[in-house]
């Protein structure tokens, strides 16, 4: 599973608006929604707040992948999203998160979902592609962060 063919260029927000954690789980949501993605973007919402309850997604390294696996997802998706001020997003590494891969699965697409999560945080962990992501300012640029 190659990342780069699962990102969508509707589906990337480049100058995302959130000031906290809540208000960028909303926005990024809210990009599902207007793609089809979703039809309940408000139960959406409250699965993937359920998950970061559970444990924060913010991996450190100014990343965080929130995930909800639902019965309300249509399609898989992942939703990009920069903040170029930073969000505090309780990270590991206690570091404000700057690029947001939102995933949304169907209920019924548990290997998808740790395929898509563990290629994710694999090709993040390195710093050239981070790099790259931080100054992409077009879809095209993300993609070719991940063909690295």
């Amino acid at each position: 599973m190659e990342i780069k063919y699962v990102l969508n260029e509707k589906m990337m927000v480049f100058d995302l608006k959130a000031k906290d954690k809540n208000e960028v789980l909303e926005e990024l949501v809210s990009v599902l929604k207007e793609n089809g993605v979703v039809d309940d973007k408000e139960g959406f919402l409250e699965v993937v707040k359920k998950r970061e309850e559970e444990f924060s997604t913010g991996i450190g390294y100014g990343v965080a992948i929130p995930h909800g696996k639902s019965s309300l997802v249509k399609k898989p998706a992942i939703v990009y999203g920069k903040s170029h001020q930073g969000i505090d997003y309780n990270s590991m590494d206690g570091k404000p998160a700057h690029l947001f891969f939102l995933i949304a699965v169907p209920d019924n697409s548990d290997e998808l979902h740790l395929k898509v999560l563990a290629e994710l945080s694999r090709s993040l962990m390195h710093k050239e592609v981070r790099e790259e992501l931080e100054k992409a300012s077009t879809p095209e640029e993300v993609i070719k962060a991940f063909n690295k």
